[in-house]
């Protein structure tokens, strides 16, 4: 059976980071240059689907290395209700692949209206979304025609970590931002297939994560549901406690994604938790000691980086899982590969 075009696609993760580096940099360095001397007051964002797990990701970057509060509006604000929140003096991030959903596209006009500085980042450099930011931080990943996105989520995740290493002029933002393309290309190598493969009759299952991984937590889950048709959930670390832990038990499974940071230990309890009563944990985790099936990953990985490289790592088994349930990961019922919504 011919490879499916998502892992082809997931593939190209490393290159689209090249050509981030290679054409988006001198751009970067001067919204930074800008975003310094400007002073956001916060930071919205506006996105759907896996845009919107990715621009959680960006959230913690920018919380953490920034100091800046960053909320994400709905884009029903202005498409369904009308309303245009008071953005002014704020940087607004718009990410979309297609940059064609009215939804997303009313509310960047509301953003251009309230004063803000909005950044596109987009794959499709010649659409409305693009015409309509200011500035606009172009993706690079060329064409994806598998349904369910990975070289755009990722390339999305990376340019958000590109922008955040420049404008905080962080030494460790900066070196995850050097060290990616190779650490994308390496995670690929690392094969999940086995316990990917192992879920082929799960009906339901948890994905943990927590901080910046809690995003790649989210887009997991997605993937799991839209190719797969498992009625995965995604929960951090921190909430799974507060009521979802009723739902496990002996032969429950969960994916345990450790953040390589000051979450660690958390999390790690968390799968003794589930260990404990019963279910049936997988870890990918960067150190030895926390229970569960171990996921093989590069054996060292920056913190800022190590949520993409396990979204790489996971993106190379998703298809072959698919396959093995009997369907399709590159055209999943009910979907098309451009959702335009209001």
């Amino acid at each position: 059976m011919a490879e499916a075009l998502l892992t082809r696609e997931a593939a190209e993760s490393g290159d689209v980071a090249r050509r981030q580096l290679d054409l988006n940099t001198e751009t970067i360095a001067r919204l930074a240059d800008r975003l310094r001397a400007e002073r956001p007051r916060f930071v919205s964002t506006c996105a759907r689907g896996s845009s919107d797990h990715a621009t959680l990701y960006g959230k913690y970057l920018i919380e953490r290395w920034l100091g800046l509060p960053v909320a994400s509006l709905g884009p029903s604000l202005a498409s369904v209700y009308g309303s245009e929140p008071d953005l002014s003096g704020s940087l607004f991030i718009a990410a979309s692949q297609s940059g064609r959903s009215p939804d997303a596209l009313r509310l960047t006009e509301a953003a251009k209206r309230g004063r803000a500085l909005v950044v596109a980042i987009v794959n499709d450099e010649a659409s409305p979304l693009a015409a309509l930011a200011d500035v606009v931080l172009p993706l690079h990943a060329g064409p994806e025609r598998s349904v369910a996105a990975t070289k755009s989520f990722l390339g999305t995740c990376f340019a958000l970590l590109h922008l955040a290493a420049a404008w905080s002029d962080d030494a460790e933002l900066l070196d995850a931002v050097r060290r990616g393309p190779a650490l994308l290309d390496e995670a690929g190598g690392c094969d999940w297939g086995p316990e990917l493969l192992s879920l082929r009759d799960a009906a339901n299952l948890f994905v943990i994560g927590r901080g910046l991984g809690l995003g790649v937590a989210q887009e997991m889950a997605l993937k799991f549901k839209e190719t797969c048709r498992i009625h995965a959930e995604a929960f951090s670390a921190a909430e799974v406690k507060h009521g979802p832990m009723a739902l496990a038990g002996p032969g429950f499974p969960a994916l345990v994604l450790d953040p390589a940071d000051e979450g660690s230990a958390s999390t790690c309890a968390i799968a003794e938790t589930l260990v404990s009563l019963g279910a049936e944990v997988r870890y990918a985790g960067f150190a030895s000691g926390c229970p569960g099936r171990p996921l093989p990953l590069p054996p060292a990985a920056p913190a800022a980086l190590a949520p993409l490289i396990q979204a790489r790592a996971f993106y190379g088994g998703i298809a072959a899982l698919a396959v093995a349930r009997g369907l399709d990961p590159d055209n999943p019922p009910h979907l098309r590969k451009v959702t335009q919504t209001l």
